[in-house]
């Protein structure tokens, strides 16, 4: 299956088998408690995320949340959110995600191409390598570079809509009429395709066959990621299957690792670097990308103020690490202990979860991801990029 032909499936996969998550490496248990001090710890944190953004944002020359306007200001996708206007009022996904791609309050929707962005000013271009000086440099970075990064969001963007088809099979009476749902699926498909295809479009322009074929592997680990994420949602009565960390890391690393990973991979093959410092690029997305999403995960349970109401997912880092130190059979009492009348409380089953090993294992799981992450920076020379990626790093794996 080609690139073309594997981009134009994607909204089948994602809308067949729901929502998205593979390891490259796994340490025990054991070993995630042994890592030592924790390297983040570093007085030059900075304090808020939102400040680690914008510093970023000012090294690579430009907004990163300004990454894709372009396409997004394109007449194609205007007439699209045309129609997305008339989704307003029903409960259809596609209108939060809208809602979170414009607002973006986190500033993390960008993350990907402001990474890629960073890592190809930290490496700088190659000094074995001529063929790289027919490309312009703004701010230390090569305009194929940014064409990766944006290329890099707009299917990270294509991938977020598609996610929020709904599965018609599963709908109740609350999630509102059928035919609301059904144009809401039309709609993510079509605007979902439409960001494939100028990411396709973008990948043939690039005139690079490897970074077509780092790309392409990405979305197929994705999708790869979709069907065992999905193979280990929650079933009847919120039980969950037994995966383990282990494999919880394989499916997060296929369905939120892979797109950083080899992008950051993509941005050194561009400026003709060797295959160590490539390797030490993708070792850093792989690793801020895991650590990212640990972060994510724990929000629900290091938040000061937590709504009782507020869900979270029965397998994220902290709930599966739970499960893992409790036991099966334990596990699966406390669950049954928080249901109400067929629905779970998630707030007492939140309580039960913080009172045990998860939640504080998960924070010293995203600090190791942090900590190789750190490594693989070594390798690139000390400047105001590398410091950068280097804060984003201190900023996801601070809890204090």
């Amino acid at each position: 299956m080609n690139l073309r032909q594997l981009l134009f499936r994607l909204p089948h996969y994602l809308g067949a088998l729901g929502s998205p998550r593979r390891l490259w490496w796994s340490p025990s248990i054991d070993t995630i408690f042994s890592v030592g001090s924790w390297r983040c710890q570093s007085s030059k944190s900075p304090a808020h995320w939102k400040q680690v953004v914008s510093e970023a944002e000012k090294i690579v020359g430009y907004p990163t949340s300004f990454m894709s306007l372009r396409c997004l200001l394109s007449d194609e996708l205007s007439n699209i959110a045309m129609q997305v206007r008339k989704l307003v009022g029903t409960q259809h996904p596609l209108l939060t995600t809208a809602r979170e791609l414009v607002y973006d309050s986190q500033n993390s929707l960008q993350l990907r191409g402001l990474v890629v962005l960073l890592i190809s000013k930290a490496a700088g271009p190659s000094s074995g390598n001529a063929s790289c000086q027919n490309y312009d440099m703004v701010s230390g970075i090569y305009s194929c570079q940014r064409s990766l990064a944006e290329i890099t969001e707009l299917i990270h963007t294509a991938l977020l809509v598609h996610r929020g088809i709904v599965n018609l099979n599963e709908l109740q009476s609350s999630d509102g009429p059928l035919k609301d749902m059904q144009f809401g699926n039309k709609i993510a498909i079509l605007s979902g395709d439409f960001l494939l295809a100028n990411a396709c479009n973008g990948l043939a322009l690039l005139q690079n066959t490897k970074v077509v074929e780092l790309l392409a592997s990405a979305l197929m680990d994705l999708v790869q990621g979709v069907y065992h994420e999905n193979s280990t949602s929650a079933k009847e009565n919120y039980i969950t299957d037994d995966i383990g960390i282990s494999t919880w890391k394989e499916q997060t690393f296929l369905s939120h690792g892979a797109l950083l990973a080899k992008s950051c991979q993509a941005a050194m093959e561009l400026a003709k670097h060797d295959a160590e410092v490539q390797n030490m690029a993708f070792q850093y997305g792989k690793h801020m990308a895991m650590s990212h999403k640990i972060n994510s995960d724990l929000q629900p349970f290091t938040k000061e103020k937590t709504s009782d109401s507020m869900t979270f997912n029965l397998n994220s880092a902290p709930v599966v690490l739970h499960q893992e130190f409790l036991g099966r059979d334990l596990w699966i009492k406390q669950i049954r202990e928080a249901q109400e009348k067929g629905r779970l409380d998630y707030g007492k089953l939140r309580e039960r979860i913080k009172a045990g090993k998860g939640v504080t294992s998960a924070i010293d799981l995203c600090r190791y991801h942090g900590n190789k992450a750190l490594e693989a920076l070594e390798s690139f020379p000390p400047s105001e990029a590398r410091s950068a990626l280097e804060n984003i790093v201190f900023a996801v794996t601070r809890f204090s």
